[in-house]
């Protein structure tokens, strides 16, 4: 099974391609966005405490498109990362 782009189809290229593009205008539109929220669910952490990452998940799985949850988890888990 190869990987390299050039020995997919046009067609398939194309869809990649597209896919590609899609994904990187969400995340140029969404990013700001996404800080927000990961801010937002990092700040209760103090509060929940123990049942803080049981209510992040809850936030995540609710959230629209499931591009937008993975850049928000991607932040929460800097945010964690960062303040250890």
């Amino acid at each position: 099974m190869s990987f390299n782009l050039a020995d997919k189809p046009l067609a398939e290229r194309a869809a990649l391609e597209d896919e590609k593009s899609r994904l990187f205008e969400l995340w140029q539109n969404n990013l700001g966005k996404a800080k927000g929220e990961a801010a937002r669910l990092f700040g209760e952490r103090a509060k929940r405490k123990g049942k803080w990452a049981e209510w992040v998940r809850a936030e995540l799985d609710g959230m629209s498109p499931p591009e937008l949850a993975n850049m928000v988890r991607s932040e929460v888990n800097r945010l964690m990362a960062a303040n250890k």
